[in-house]
């Protein structure tokens, strides 16, 4: 329902102008290589938005761009050792909204989503969306509820946005608004098996 790009900032004007395609990651090498974190759909066609500027406004360009396992590995211009690569560990890379090309009907990009007030069916205000994370099975919304909830971001579980509006409504499916349920990804926890107090909880059986 996404084609990417994200943000960390609130839903100011500001923020909406700006898409943030990637975020540096750890050093890779001795050369000044770095880790990328990438929220386009494309991650490979990253290069085809250079210039990216930072947070500070600083104009960022990307030489190289390379698969390495499951990430991706960048050349940035004028980075050449690990402590320059180092020093950008966590600086965002955007463009202008302009740049990019309208989403489809049913896709939003992240920036778009953050902020927005998250409703249940029934009308009842959750809390907002504070993020979007893709931990490998999907996008899930991050809900400032109280607790905090991850709602994976389907059709099916959320099946209307409103940016107009500034509202999102979530179907939740069974167990994702019940305290102590684990969220999208984490395991139940097993259950210990019943032990006689006399036992001490050791196995076997004296014979």
């Amino acid at each position: 329902m996404s084609p990417g790009g994200s943000t960390a900032d609130g839903p100011g004007e500001g923020a909406r102008e700006r898409v943030v395609m990637a975020e540096v990651g750890a050093p890779h090498g001795v050369r000044g290589a770095v880790r990328l974190n990438v929220f386009a759909e494309d991650p490979l066609a990253l290069r085809r938005y250079n210039p990216f500027t930072d947070d500070a406004g600083r104009t960022v360009k990307i030489r190289s761009l390379k698969p390495i396992g499951k990430g991706l590995v960048a050349e940035i211009e004028g980075v050449d050792t690990r402590d320059a690569a180092e020093a950008l560990r966590g600086t965002r890379l955007s463009v202008p909204r302009s740049r990019l090309p309208r989403p489809d009907e049913d896709e939003f990009y992240y920036v778009d989503l953050v902020g927005l007030e998250a409703r249940l069916v029934t009308g009842e205000v959750l809390g907002r969306v504070r993020g979007v994370a893709d931990h490998g099975a999907g996008d899930v919304l991050e809900v400032d509820a109280s607790p905090a909830l991850l709602v994976p971001f389907t059709r099916a579980v959320v099946p209307t946005v409103d940016v107009a509006s500034g509202f999102l409504v979530i179907d939740p499916p069974p167990g994702l608004l019940e305290p102590g349920e684990p969220g999208p990804g984490e395991a139940e926890p097993e259950e210990a098996e019943p032990h006689d107090e006399a036992d001490g909880g050791a196995g076997g059986a004296a014979g």
